[in-house]
């Protein structure tokens, strides 16, 4: 007996365009109004999709869907099969849509649409916390997602957005915080009065790093203060924090300058403090 040969083609899935209403409506969240409006926003290549595939939202799974081309499934099959075990749709796109959901001018083929992740002030102030890095009014995104990789990297608690900080949401900060958006609460506080104040009802003592502290962060390490909760505020890349901000701390703190250097990056500041805390607080 001759055997049959199976003729049915198995047929490939269709991509989607640019005109489809998924992606339609994800671009939309490339606009920052649309963001907050849905409370959605967009994670742009494999390891900012891999950790926001292993995040819970404040009301559950963080992601909502994702959006791949053929090559970049076929590279990375393990976001494929993750976001099958989390029961995420995953859509297959021509390389032109992915480009229009991209912030990148070389796109890795791979975006996720997120449910925002901010908590609110007195959420993170209930959960007694030890470290939070406190921004205010820092407008660079590249600078705000370092400062958030920062405080994840020395375990801080949570990162406060004060005033008229920049969107956490934005592409750039998203890709810039290297996954820590994903790693620890990020609260946005419109008022740095109001979260001063309940960090400090919260037990913690506030300190603002300023090249014009009157204390150095060397007197702070020797006499072990640091080892109490601390909340580290920090001012805006380019005039550092204002008078009246300033005076909300408890102390002002400058970080030594030993060479020639006329002072440090914000990234840089926050990085040195935020580990003297950090150290302090484990008794090194």
């Amino acid at each position: 007996m001759v055997a049959q040969v199976d003729r049915r083609v198995v047929a490939t899935p269709e991509l989607m365009t640019s005109r489809s209403v998924r992606v339609k409506s994800a671009r939309k969240l490339t606009r920052r109004a649309s963001r907050t409006s849905e409370r959605r926003f967009l994670a742009e290549g494999p390891r900012a999709v891999r950790e926001a595939l292993a995040t819970q939202a404040p009301d559950g799974g963080c992601v909502v869907e994702v959006f791949a081309t053929p090559d970049a499934e076929a590279r990375h099959l393990e976001l494929r099969a993750a976001a099958s075990v989390a029961q995420v749709p995953w859509h297959l796109v021509e390389p032109p849509a992915l480009a229009g959901l991209a912030d990148t001018v070389n796109p890795q083929g791979v975006v996720a649409v997120c449910h925002f992740l901010d908590v609110p002030l007195d959420t993170l102030t209930a959960q007694q916390p030890r470290l939070v890095a406190v921004c205010v009014d820092i407008r660079d995104p590249g600078n705000t997602g370092a400062v958030i990789r920062c405080a994840d990297a020395a375990g801080a608690d949570a990162v406060v957005l004060a005033g008229t900080s920049v969107d956490p949401y934005n592409g750039k900060v998203v890709r810039a915080s290297a996954g820590s958006l994903f790693h620890l609460p990020i609260v946005v506080a419109p008022s740095l009065e109001a979260s001063v104040a309940a960090l400090r009802a919260a037990g913690m003592t506030v300190l603002a790093a300023d090249a014009d502290g009157e204390l150095s962060l060397d007197e702070a390490v020797e006499d072990t203060s640091l080892r109490k909760p601390t909340a580290w505020v920090f001012g805006n890349e380019a005039w550092g924090l204002g008078a009246a901000d300033a005076a909300l701390a408890d102390k002002v703190m400058r970080v030594p300058i030993y060479g020639s250097a006329e002072s440090l990056n914000l990234a840089t500041a926050a990085a040195v403090c935020l580990y003297a805390s950090a150290r302090a607080q484990r008794g090194g």
